[in-house]
């Protein structure tokens, strides 16, 4: 990170966990250490997508990426907090016609077998949703993107495109990984109250599902940014209302 990527953000420096102290920066080697915990808990070869089907869907979208282009990256959940790839600037970003949902149910991560849980996707819907929006630098782009990819595709429940949007500082364009409905996992909005107890109850390797919730709350409260649907789910959590 440059030293003024927080220009526009300047109280979010200290809310940012920094590339490199990442657990979710998935490099060859980080990427390997989880591959290993993957597979002495247990889980099958096929507990993930295949390095060339995530590479391929990556190339997909960003293969005719001009080399001297930046590449904006749109954040509305964990990487609002923990982006884990090197960016140049972030702002606040707005993207008209969706909505923050949990409705991805997920048995890893945050979530196992015995305790699922449910992941933050970015649904089509009314309104507007506000997020960050972190700059990649150009000459960085297919690597810090490539780590990127192997952490939010890893096993297909998103489905990435460019994304128009607007930021304080002017209109953008910036990839965004938007819900797969589609794959098995997609589960679509429940009712609040089984959202809820779901996510009160998941929990895997990464930590719980409620833990999530909080620091996604927390993180938006930082930032001033409002969301209704979440902050109704904090005030269950916080109030025990989880069934």
């Amino acid at each position: 990170m440059t030293a003024d990527a927080f220009i526009h953000l300047p109280d979010l420096r200290t809310r940012v966990t920094h590339p490199e102290e990442s657990l979710l920066r998935l490099t060859p080697e980080m990427f390997a250490m989880w591959e290993q915990r993957a597979r002495a808990a247990g889980w099958p070869v096929s507990w993930r997508l295949p390095d060339e089907v995530i590479e391929a869907s990556r190339l997909s979208v960003l293969g005719d990426h001009p080399d001297g282009d930046d590449l904006w990256i749109y954040c509305y959940g964990s990487l609002m907090w923990d982006p884990g790839f090197h960016f140049a600037e972030v702002r606040l970003a707005d993207v008209e016609g969706y909505q923050r949902r949990f409705t991805l149910k997920i048995n890893l991560g945050r979530g196992s077998h015995d305790y699922p849980a449910l992941m933050l996707s970015l649904e089509p819907g009314e309104g507007c949703c506000r997020g960050l929006a972190f700059r990649i630098a150009a000459d960085s782009v297919h690597a810090e993107s490539a780590i990127l990819w192997r952490r939010e595709m890893l096993r297909g429940g998103y489905a990435p495109g460019m994304v128009p949007m607007q930021t304080p500082q002017g209109p953008i364009t910036a990839l965004a990984f938007v819900s797969n409905r589609a794959h098995a996992s997609y589960v679509g909005e429940l009712p609040l109250a089984e959202t809820a107890a779901m996510i009160a109850s998941g929990r895997g390797v990464l930590g719980t599902n409620r833990e999530y919730l909080v620091q996604l709350a927390t993180q938006l409260q930082a930032l001033g940014i409002e969301d209704p649907y979440v902050e109704q789910l904090h005030a269950r959590m916080d109030a025990g209302l989880t069934a």
